[in-house]
Order: structure tokens, then C-alpha cells, then sequence
């Protein structure tokens, strides 16, 4: 049925959105008659007249609020962010092996995964929230991971900062509520290959786990690993993401949906 969401002309800013989840997501919304704009450090080049690049780093408060009121000038408004932007490093606690070896979690590391993963939720979070709140109107989508509920073997630190965006949502719905503003988060689980999932990350991930890469790439389809047995599209998260945005959803909050295919363990 066309235009069943009926979100044609809201303005919606996706943070990470030149690739994976994130450039599915615009593509999405785009085909949905939204306005979007893509924070991300770079600019993959989609030209749409709907589309605004803001180059930003979500780790920095003046970079957020300062591209968030580009959108304002550009849109008028906002009704709605989707906070998608994250890195993942699989890394070890302790590495038995090569003790502060390259595969052996290290503060660097740890800070800038926290930095953008989670302080940069908060902070797009916040820059946006204000005008939803002032609005009276409006939802924040926290793209969450299954990890950050289940844990994730040699993914510990991006499970943990996963973990704090569930809390996030979860509190952030109770504050803001009132207000008449959704927050909502989206847990994809496997999802199918992207540029994102570089060999550099596969060799990472099966050295923490003590597997071969073939190994590790053959689960992605295992109904020990999925239960519905095959990796995700990132369109099926695209669309998870449209639905809650739109009134469709209007009595969603505080929760995070599962888009994981089944699969409930790290």
C-alpha cells in the first residue's frame, strides 16, 4: 500500500550513514519522501534533492550541535535521528597468548569506542532532543546490537557500549515521554556483507574466538548461530527503522527491537 507509513516530508538525521545500516537506512527514508541528513565523517556521494552531508564527528560536542543546526537551516526542523553511527574492534581482555599484544584490548582503543559509540549517542541525543522536546513531537532511534544484552565473546568492549545504549533508551523514554517524544532502539544481529566487515575484522574476531575465519564465516549462516539460518538484509533493518519512526508506531517506546533473525547469544 503506498505511503502506508506516512512519514513523506519529516526530517530525519542519520548518524554513520555513508555506509552499511546507515546508507540503507537514507536510501529508506529517501524512497519514503523523507528529508535526510547524514552526519558521518565521510561523504560517499549519494546525491538526492532530499539529501544534506554534514561532515561530523559524533564524538564532539561543538561538531553535533553545530551540524545539527545546519539541518534546522537547511530543513526548517527536525522530527527525528536515528543514532546509528558505531565501530566495532573485536579485541581480548586478557590475551594469553601475547599479553598487550595487538589482538589485547588497550585504553586507546577502549576510549574511542566508548567516544563514538556511546558518548556520541548522547550528545546527538541531546543536540536533537531539545527541539523534539520543544516541539512537543518527535522520536530518537539508538541503533543498539544483540551483544549489548547477550555479550559477545572477543566484542566486549562494543557489547559494552551497546549496553549502555539499551539504557539509554530505556531512560531516555521515561524523561522525555512527557514530552510526547518516542525513543526507540533497533538490535540487528548478523547482517549480510558489507565494506564494513573488512578481512582485518574477520581475522580479529576468529583469533579472539580461537577459530578460522572460513569457520567464522560459516556460522553466519548456521541455525546453531540464526535460527532463521541466513544472515539479515540490511533493508529489513531499514525497515524496522521507517515503521518506528512513523505514527504506525506511536505507542512504541522505551524498548528495543530485535531485528536478529532469532539470535539471542553473542
Amino acid at each position: 500500500m503506498e505511503n502506508w507509513l506516512g512519514i513523506e516530508g519529516k526530517v530525519v538525521i542519520v548518524t554513520g550513514a555513508s555506509s552499511g545500516i546507515g546508507a540503507a537506512v537514507v536510501e529508506e527514508l529517501l524512497n519514503d519522501g523523507c528529508k535526510v541528513a547524514n552526519f558521518d565523517i565521510s561523504d560517499n556521494h549519494v546525491e538526492h534533492d532530499n539529501l544534506l552531508f554534514v561532515q561530523t564527528d559524533v564524538s564532539s560536542r561543538e561538531n553535533v550541535e553545530a551540524s545539527v543546526q545546519k539541518v534546522v537551516d537547511h530543513f526548517g526542523t527536525v522530527d527525528a535521528v536515528v543514532n546509528n553511527a558505531g565501530i566495532n574492534v573485536p579485541r581480548l581482555l586478557v590475551d594469553p597468548k601475547d599479553p598487550k599484544g595487538k589482538y589485547e584490548l588497550n585504553d586507546e582503543l577502549f576510549d574511542k569506542m566508548v567516544a563514538i559509540n556511546q558518548k556520541g549517542v548522547f550528545l546527538v541525543a541531546q543536540a536533537v532532543g531539545r527541539i523534539l522536546v520543544d516541539k512537543g513531537q518527535g522520536v530518537i532511534i539508538n541503533m543498539g546490537s544483540e551483544s549489548g544484552l547477550e555479550g559477545s565473546e572477543g566484542q566486549s568492549p562494543y557489547a559494552a557500549t551497546k549496553a549502555a545504549v539499551y539504557s539509554f533508551t530505556r531512560s531516555w523514554s521515561k524523561e522525555l515521554g512527557k514530552h510526547n517524544v518516542r525513543v526507540v532502539g533497533v538490535a540487528p544481529g548478523i547482517l549480510e556483507a558489507t565494506g564494513l566487515r573488512t578481512l582485518a575484522y574477520e581475522e580479529s574476531l576468529s583469533y579472539t574466538r580461537g577459530i578460522t575465519v572460513d569457520d567464522l564465516r560459516a556460522g553466519y549462516s548456521k541455525t546453531t548461530t540464526t535460527p532463521l539460518g541466513r544472515s539479515g538484509k540490511l533493508s529489513e533493518v531499514a525497515d524496522a527503522v521507517a515503521y518506528l519512526i512513523s505514527d504506525r508506531a506511536s505507542y512504541i517506546t522505551g524498548v528495543t527491537l530485535n531485528v536478529a533473525g532469532g539470535k539471542t547469544r553473542g
